[in-house]
This record gives structure tokens, sequence and C-alpha cells, in this order.
């Protein structure tokens, strides 16, 4: 469905890799660093709707192997951490993963931040 974002509260965190390795183990059982990882505040009250953490170290990197700015990387990665806690899972495989893209295509569009297409049509 459609939130009214102007009313809904995120909470971003801008981190390291080792941090972001920490998160990504204690709560995922990854012990890697990855790019960004989305926290659901729980109950859905869209008054506050989760934490996005994102590792700058590794929007760095995919900038450089994507061959896009930090800029464009980073909006990309908030961009998909936003979707994830409004409910979108393209860990879930298809047809979930086509939605997906399709709207972190959109919002990128919606947001004037054209440069590139969402993380999951750039999959490396």
């Amino acid at each position: 469905g459609m939130y009214n974002v102007s009313e809904t509260e995120v909470s971003l965190t801008l981190c390291d890799d080792k941090h972001i390795s920490y998160l990504n183990q204690k709560y995922r059982g990854i012990d890697k660093p990855t790019d960004v990882l989305s926290f659901e505040v729980g109950e859905p009250d869209f008054a506050v709707l989760g934490d996005v953490v994102i590792s700058l170290n590794t929007v760095a990197l995919q900038a450089g192997i994507r061959k896009h700015s930090f800029r464009d990387e980073y909006r990309i990665l908030l961009v998909h951490g936003l979707l994830h806690l409004l409910g979108f899972d393209h860990e879930l495989g298809e047809p979930q993963k086509s939605l997906m893209a399709g709207a972190e295509d959109q919002l990128l569009v919606s947001l004037g931040w054209t440069a590139s297409k969402g993380l999951i049509d750039s999959e490396l």
C-alpha cells in the first residue's frame, strides 16, 4: 500500500564495515560486511518505520565496481533499505523480487535520483 511518508520517521545509521559485519552476524548469522540492513520497529505503526544502516566502506567499494558516484550508490542503498521497511522483500523470490525492483526504480525517479537503476536491477 501507499503510506504518507511525510508523517513517517526513519532512523538512519551510517557506519563502517566492521560495525555492519557485527550487526549482520548478530541478526542474520552472516559473518561478513554488507551494504545495507533494515530493521523494522515491529508493530506496523507507521509513525516510526524502523532503522536503516548503511556501511560507507561498502558504498565506496560498490560505487567503484558499478562505475557511478558515491552519492548515487548511497541513494540506491537508502531507497533499498526504505523499501524493506515498507514490507518489500526481494529475498522471497519472484514475483516479490520484480515488484521491489520496480518500486526501487519508481522511488528513485520520484525523488529525481535518476542517475542509475535500483539495487536489484544493478546487481553485481
